[in-house]
């Protein structure tokens, strides 16, 4: 099955022409005009950037949001590619409504008509994994009813099976493949796609992160209906609002721009390091605005978790990076494990300061991440750092973070904007107000444990006695051991000298 999905990508690409695309980058040239002749019957109407996408929508879901991430980084891409690309976001072929209609009819083993006062045939919004309807309850609550893709189980299978055996290879014949840990990362990526296919776990981070941003003045997060949910339909609260990639749209309704995108780098901050709990697939097409100028959260199957060990090690090299102090850096790292042990400190400072100080000070517009990027995989390489598998997520949002920002104002200085933040966080996380915080929460504890105080201090104390008196008679009993050992070593003695004065005895009588 495997050779099969892998000879349909082989037959994609070749029918969309995407081997142009890479023989293209031949400056000689000679390596496409020999391809040209082994392929001479193939024309293309279509421009690249629109095979591309059509090739990638063939494919299936895991190539889509690989497209889908690929739009959000304009500084990479040619603008044809990245124009193409974003139609990724929400125009993704819809599979028949007969079908939802017979997956929803399964569910709740009545008709849709019978379940919602009025259901919309048209879906609204086709993913990569699921589509959405609108409906409205028997209640007049309208509402946004999603549904899983037939059949995609399977395909993000086939896809998976071949990524794990394209990570195995490339450990085997590159040497710096065991570094990359690349079987680890396909592991992670298998983890949130499976995610993904579980509607009522996505429910359930829809309502977590709803309960996170509660009167919240910058984020927004529908209500999930419960009792309409299942593990291949989720029901949430319909949103009105101007998707993000509009930008003409939001000016038009008097959004700022550009504090729209200082609160996009306060939201991920916060999600980050507040709470530990990210949405971690931030394309345009889930995000939306609404009139008052906040952030509307949709599709939560992605969600990135981090623990409080992270989060420190994070804030701390996030406030070495907008310091400057590239030492500190060198050392988090090298702690962590990062790099190995034996890492010279001044020569790993050297070479981060070299990598990120040029990007200091300058606004988005000015400064090539690609170029960054590819110097600080260098770097990585030079020093044999290690790839951290539990973090792929949160660098992919951040890479979606800042495609974002560049769109809505591409002045905006993403460290200015998060060094308040961070600082205010550390303060808060080992100042006197974490203090403060601590002993807050502590105290029902201490209410319930104080009254019992006497009586532990009494059992701690007898169980101290009760251990000094096990250790003496232990000790008591080794002495015994120990003279007993002597008096038989004594004897032993003895007879051994005896018996080898009788033989000196015969020998000499």
């Amino acid at each position: 099955m495997r050779l099969f999905r892998l000879a349909k990508i082989v037959s994609v690409g070749l029918r969309f022409g995407l081997d142009r695309m890479i023989l293209d980058a031949d400056s000689s040239g000679r390596l496409a005009r020999l391809w040209h002749v082994v392929f001479f019957w193939r024309t293309f109407a279509e421009p690249r950037g629109a095979r591309l996408r059509r090739a990638l929508e063939s494919l299936g879901p895991i190539f889509v949001k690989f497209g889908q991430m690929l739009s959000t980084r304009r500084d990479l891409l040619p603008p044809d590619l990245a124009d193409e690309l974003a139609l990724l976001q929400d125009r993704v072929p819809p599979f028949p409504t007969e079908q939802a209609l017979a997956l929803l009819e399964d569910f709740y083993g009545r008709p849709v008509d019978a379940v919602f006062n009025n259901f919309e045939r048209t879906p609204v919004a086709s993913a990569s994994v699921a589509q959405v309807h609108f409906a409205e309850l028997p209640d007049g609550t309208e509402v946004a009813v999603k549904v899983l893709r037939p059949g995609i189980e399977r395909v993000i299978e086939h896809d998976l099976a071949l990524l794990e055996v394209a990570a195995a290879v490339l450990e085997k014949l590159w040497p710096e493949g065991r570094r990359l840990k690349p079987r680890e990362v396909v592991a992670e990526f298998s983890k949130y796609l499976h995610d993904e296919l579980d509607l009522m776990r996505e429910a359930s981070n829809c309502s977590q992160l709803r309960r996170n941003f509660t009167d919240s003045k910058l984020l927004i997060v529908p209500e999930v209906y419960w009792d309409w949910c299942g593990g291949k339909v989720m029901v949430m609260e319909r949103m009105y609002g101007v998707p993000i990639s509009q930008t003409s749209a939001l000016r038009a309704q008097g959004t700022d721009l550009a504090a729209l995108s200082r609160a996009g780098v306060e939201i991920f901050f916060t999600q980050v390091f507040r709470d530990g709990f990210f949405h971690a697939d931030m394309h345009p097409g889930n995000i939306f605005v609404h009139g008052d100028g906040r952030y509307i959260a949709l599709d939560f199957g992605i969600m990135g978790t981090l623990d409080e060990v992270d989060k420190n090690y994070l804030a701390q090299n996030f406030l070495a990076f907008f310091k400057r102090d590239y030492k500190r850096v060198a050392m988090a790292h090298i702690e962590a494990g990062w790099v190995p042990p034996h890492t010279r400190v001044d020569e790993f400072e050297s070479a981060i300061r070299t990598v990120c100080e040029p990007i200091f000070d300058r606004p988005l517009k000015e400064i090539s991440f690609g170029k960054t990027l590819l110097r600080l995989f260098q770097t990585a390489r030079r020093f044999e750092m290690e790839v951290q598998p539990q973090l792929v997520l949160l660098q992919k949002t951040l890479l979606n973070i800042e495609g974002l920002g560049r769109q809505l104002d591409p002045d905006l200085d993403l460290w200015k904007t998060a060094k308040p933040f961070l600082e205010r966080w550390m303060d808060e996380r080992m100042g006197w107000r974490a203090l403060v915080r601590g002993v807050r929460e502590e105290a029902p504890n201490w209410a319930g444990t104080l009254p019992q105080l006497p009586r532990l201090v009494h059992e701690a104390l007898a169980g101290s006695t009760r251990h000094k008196a096990a250790q003496q008679d232990r000790l008591a009993d080794m002495a015994a051991v120990q003279r007993r050992q002597g008096r038989m070593l004594a004897v032993v003695g003895l007879l051994a000298a005896g018996l080898l004065a009788l033989e000196i005895h015969r020998l000499l009588g």
